[in-house]
Parts: C-alpha cells; sequence; structure tokens
C-alpha cells in the first residue's frame, strides 16, 4: 500500500530533516515508528501527509500504486490517506457535524458514491458513536474548540472512523492522556483495524503499544530508521532509552 524510499526531505527554512527513509506498509498492517524529539517522526507524518513547510529533496512515495508527493493535501486525503495531528487544531465558528459530514461527502464525491443527506449521515454517525463506545457530547460543539486534549484525541478517532481512510497516520495520538483517555482512544483505534487499512502510529513511549500492538516497530533516528523489529522492540526501547542511537531525547 506505502513505499517510501530514500526519502530525503528538508523544512522550508533550511535544516534537513529526513536523510534517506526507506519503509513498506502493507495492507492490513499496523506499524510503529518510535525515537527521541527531534528525530523526524512528525516531518515524516507531516510529509505523507502534504503538510506546507516542508521540501522532498530525494526520493519516493508511492501510494496504491500512486505517486503520493504530486499529489496534494486535500486529494490525498480524498485518496483515503489520514493524518491525525500531534496538536489537533481549533476551528471557530464551524460546528464539528457540519465539518464531518462536508469531508465524509467530499470523500464519497470522489469514490463516485452519492453524498449523504442529513438524515443518512445521522444514522452512520449514530452507528459509529455506538461501535466505538464514544458518546456525543461532541458533536454539536466547534471543531475542537474548547476541548481537553483527551477530547481532541477521541474526536480524530471518530472522525477516522467516519472517514475510513485506507492509510491512517497517527502523530503521537497518545500524547497527553491519562489513563482512562489513553485506553478509550486505544480501543477506537483497535475497533478501526482492517484487512483493507494500514496505520502508522508514532509514539515516544511503550504505553501506547501495550493496548494497541503492532506488527513492525521501527527506531527513527537523525533522520533514518536504524533499526525494526517486532513488539519486542518496544519494550527493549523503554530499558535503554534512544541514547544508542545518538539522539538526545
Amino acid at each position: 500500500m506505502l513505499k517510501i524510499s530514500g526519502l530525503q526531505a528538508k523544512i522550508l527554512s533550511g535544516r534537513e530533516v529526513l536523510k534517506g527513509i526507506d519503509l513498506n506498509v502493507k495492507a492490513g498492517e499496523v506499524h510503529a515508528i518510535m525515537g527521541p524529539n527531534g528525530s523526524g517522526k512528525s516531518t515524516l507524518a507531516g510529509i505523507l501527509a502534504g503538510k506546507p513547510g516542508y521540501e522532498v529533496t530525494g526520493g519516493s512515495v508511492t501510494y496504491q500504486g500512486k505517486d503520493l508527493l504530486s499529489l496534494s493535501a486535500d486529494e490525498r486525503a480524498r485518496e483515503g490517506v489520514f493524518l491525525a495531528f500531534q496538536y489537533p487544531v481549533e476551528i471557530p465558528g464551524v460546528n464539528n457535524m457540519y465539518f464531518l459530514r462536508a469531508a465524509l461527502n467530499a470523500v464519497r464525491r470522489h469514490r463516485g458514491e452519492a453524498e449523504l443527506d442529513a438524515g443518512q449521515f445521522l444514522k452512520a454517525v449514530r452507528a459509529k458513536l455506538k461501535e466505538l463506545e464514544i458518546g456525543d457530547d461532541l458533536l454539536q460543539r466547534g471543531v475542537n474548540v474548547g476541548f481537553s486534549g483527551g477530547e481532541k484525541k477521541r474526536n480524530e478517532i471518530f472522525q477516522m472512523a467516519m472517514l475510513e481512510p485506507k492509510l491512517a497516520l497517527l502523530d503521537e495520538t497518545d500524547s497527553g492522556l491519562d489513563i482512562d483517555a489513553l485506553k478509550l482512544v486505544s480501543n477506537g483505534i483497535n475497533k478501526l483495524r482492517s484487512p483493507d487499512r494500514a496505520m502508522v502510529l508514532i509514539t515516544h513511549y511503550q504505553r501506547l503499544l501495550d493496548y494497541v500492538e503492532p506488527d513492525h516497530i521501527h527506531v527513527l533516528s537523525q533522520g533514518k530508521i536504524v533499526m525494526s523489529g517486532d513488539k519486542s522492540l518496544a519494550a527493549e526501547l523503554e530499558k535503554t532509552g534512544y541514547a544508542a542511537f545518538g539522539d538526545a531525547a
């Protein structure tokens, strides 16, 4: 589904961040990318999703047989690429339900499917809320406006469930969550695992991976993947830290 070959990139101010990333993610797989601050984890997620502020200087990214880097951010979203932000932004004045219905219908139009009217959308919303065991308290509020950290992350998992992406990039979804919120968000992620969907989890810590078991774990250090392994690698990193890879946490 996703093939990254020799990806190199810098931020627009000029500092090189990614120095040759190679990664293959198949449909149905969950990959975790771990590493200290400044190693390039969020940069990688942002570049894959088409966030501005970066310049790709080398390499290629293929997504479902297409050149991902040639697509605009909105084209990538319509093609099924979803990014859960490390710091979800607030959109004052925009109702959460209105925002989500517009996004969902944009994806459906792109797929050649009929748009959902208000009644159909509400039915779909209720079904997903029940599936994820999430209350409807966030739906009539502005997008992320006044939300706690846990509410923002829960809202993004709900958005992912409604949009049904093919590739989900979750950038530090566990950041700032207490144990109850972490369990709720992890439960949502697990329920959205699918043979047709790939997930890339970006995290500093093992604790998310105690609840969401990845198929593969990769250590990103100084802009390169320096080690890969199975879920046992997370426990090893918890003991040894990242110092052996040359980055300061």
